[in-house]
């Protein structure tokens, strides 16, 4: 048994990471090839089968992992991503819930066929739409901030009401057989309920931080004991109420992370490597455990139901939700179509669907396979659709690979311009107005201010960026700069000008993991390059091909240049780096730095 287990649990894990690398290296959403996975593991081949192979603990483990995903998730709301999109927000979270939960309970009742008690169980279940599928398409998605913002609030906070509302659904309906009644001791018992899930995540939150800031425990046990803390939160709200415990660790999250801790952000990474892993495992689990009688039990009117969740119930409730508020008719277009449904309905589904047809109510059978449709069919038809849906409504950031270049000098702004020129997006962000007077002369974007700061944080699209060049004479700060963006932009797409050439003054040794990669190379120093800027050396632009190649431009006075960057088909920009071999190749253009009269001589057929 134990053997089986430990193959069990090692199958997922690599069938997890290779799902979400694929994802990355093809640029498709990581959920629609976990839920693949899973359902060729699970259904099709019967390489596993998670209900036989767990047992008791396949529901516990599952449980554990949403409640992680969903604290992982609180940690990532922000205070002023709620200030930019509070109104939409607010909304989605409390008025597009009821009209979500109305017209799909009605939408049951009538064309599902579903009794009473089951239609609005399902109604309930439908106003989920779980982190654990809309984070991994925001991270593909690339959206602007506030349109994520609103998907990302909605998803995390709907999450725990949408089970908590089926919760209290069920108990009204199966222990007090639904009459008359009963429905004030469920209220009371509901309110109670939140009442309770507020006050852990809060007070619990608030123990945790002062425990951080304090220095009550060592740096490599805060992450794993902030874990601890919210999994004790979730065990302590759910033995009061079932599913409570969604709730209470959420808020523990958002509490928690907006305290301004310093040891935040390595919190929020621990976590965030942490959630990939579970998300990943906890969908092919699902998916695996999925019976193909399961989904044979639909037949046309479901599926009608289905088609009206998917197509009418989700677009009309946040449209009607969201008049009056300031989104646009693109992000109201936006918001009302992508609603993947994921994890916990699965599992809120998976547990009160038996028990509702074991009691006698018509359709409870129905109500896993139903859930189940929903969750595929939305996880497909919102995977695919909303990079391409975003890009259209003008709602995603540039997928161009723009460089944010981070030091406002000469040579620099003759960078930016070169790379303007090879039509590569370019942002230069300077904390100095004087420094950024010859950039504003240019015309080129700037952002003025500190890029480290909480005000960048807020204001600025890293997302249209995909490389980062920290480009000030201090070398200290470019290493900073390159370390904070290395988990944003990826360590391989993060560069800085290499030390000075006295290296006992303000210069950062070379570490693995705490500064960026060199470029463009090892001697290429900051005075050096703004020096010879002002001796006249430009730079200059030489289109590769398969008649002028690389040797030859360097044969025809290229060896007087100093190659900084190419840029490849799709705007793809590489930067020289002896960290790293740059291969150029026909059809880059090739940017280099040097002296005025080696232009002429270098640049190449169409250069």
């Amino acid at each position: 048994m134990g053997h089986e287990l430990t193959l069990l649990f090692g199958l997922v894990l690599i069938l997890g990471m290779a799902a979400q690398w694929l994802a990355w290296a093809a640029q498709i959403p990581a959920i629609v090839l976990l839920a693949t996975a899973g359902i060729l593991v699970g259904p099709v081949f019967g390489v596993m089968d998670p209900s036989a192979d767990l047992g008791g603990l396949l529901e516990p483990l599952i449980k554990l992992g949403v409640a992680i995903i969903l604290f992982e998730g609180g940690l990532s709301l922000q205070w002023h991503e709620l200030r930019q999109a509070a109104a939409g927000v607010r909304r989605l979270v409390s008025l597009n819930v009821l009209f979500m939960f109305a017209f799909g309970s009605t939408a049951a009742y009538y064309l599902g066929g579903l009794s009473l008690p089951v239609a609005m169980v399902f109604g309930a279940i439908g106003v989920v739409t779980g982190p654990t599928v809309i984070l991994p398409l925001l991270r593909h998605a690339r959206l602007r901030k506030r349109p994520a913002s609103y998907l990302k609030w909605e998803g995390i906070i709907n999450d725990p009401i949408g089970a908590i509302l089926a919760v209290a659904l069920f108990e009204y309906f199966t222990y007090t057989g639904g009459g008359n009644g009963g429905w004030q001791e469920m209220a009371l018992h509901l309110a109670m309920g939140l009442g309770l899930a507020v006050a852990l995540g809060v007070v619990g939150a608030w123990l945790m931080a002062e425990g951080l800031r304090r220095g009550h425990m060592p740096e490599y046990l805060k992450g794993p004991i902030a874990l601890a803390g919210a999994i004790a939160v979730y065990i302590a709200a759910d033995l009061y109420m079932e599913e409570l415990g969604l709730m209470a660790v959420t808020i523990f999250g958002l509490v928690l992370g907006n305290r301004k801790l310093a040891s935040i952000g390595e919190l929020r990474r621990f976590k965030e490597y942490i959630a990939v892993i579970l998300v990943s495992a906890v969908f092919i689990l699902l998916t695996a455990d999925l019976k193909p009688a399961t989904l044979m039990a639909l037949d046309w009117s479901t599926v009608a139901l289905l088609a009206a969740m998917i197509f009418l119930v989700r677009p009309a409730s946040v449209f009607l939700a969201t008049l009056g508020t300031d989104m646009s008719w693109q992000e109201r277009t936006l918001v009302g179509w992508i609603a993947p449904r994921g994890i916990v309905a699965a599992a809120v589904a998976g547990v009160f669907g038996p028990r509702m047809a074991e009691q006698g109510y018509a359709g409870g059978e129905l109500l896993l396979p139903l859930v189940f449709g929903l969750i595929l069919a939305t996880v497909v038809l919102h995977g695919f659709t909303l990079s391409g849906l975003a890009r259209y409504l003008g709602l995603s950031v540039s997928r161009t690979n723009g460089v944010l270049i981070v030091g406002a000098s000469p040579w620099t702004v003759g960078l930016a311009e070169a790379l303007r020129e090879a039509r590569v997006p370019v942002l230069i962000a300077d904390p100095s107005w004087s420094r950024l007077r010859p950039v504003r002369n240019a015309e080129l974007p700037v952002f003025h201010g500190e890029v480290l700061s909480e005000h960048a944080e807020h204001t600025l699209e890293f997302n249209e960026a995909g490389y980062l060049l920290a480009a000030t004479d201090n070398d200290a700060y470019n290493a900073l700069v390159c370390t904070r963006f290395a988990g944003e932009f990826g360590r391989h797409r993060v560069f800085q000008l290499p030390a000075p050439q006295k290296s006992d003054e303000g210069a950062v040794p070379y570490t693995p993991g705490m500064r960026g990669q060199v470029t463009p190379k090892a001697d290429a120093w900051y005075d050096d390059l703004v020096a010879d800027t002002y001796r006249g050396y430009v730079f200059h632009r030489t289109q590769l091909t398969e008649k002028y190649p690389y040797r030859q431009w360097r044969a025809d006075g290229g060896d007087r240049l100093l190659p900084v960057a190419l840029v490849r088909e799709g705007r793809q920009v590489r930067f020289f780096s002896p960290d790293s071999e740059v291969h150029p190749r026909a059809g880059d253009i090739l940017i280099a730095f040097g002296p005025p009269g080696a232009r002429d001589d270098a640049r190449g057929p169409g250069g």
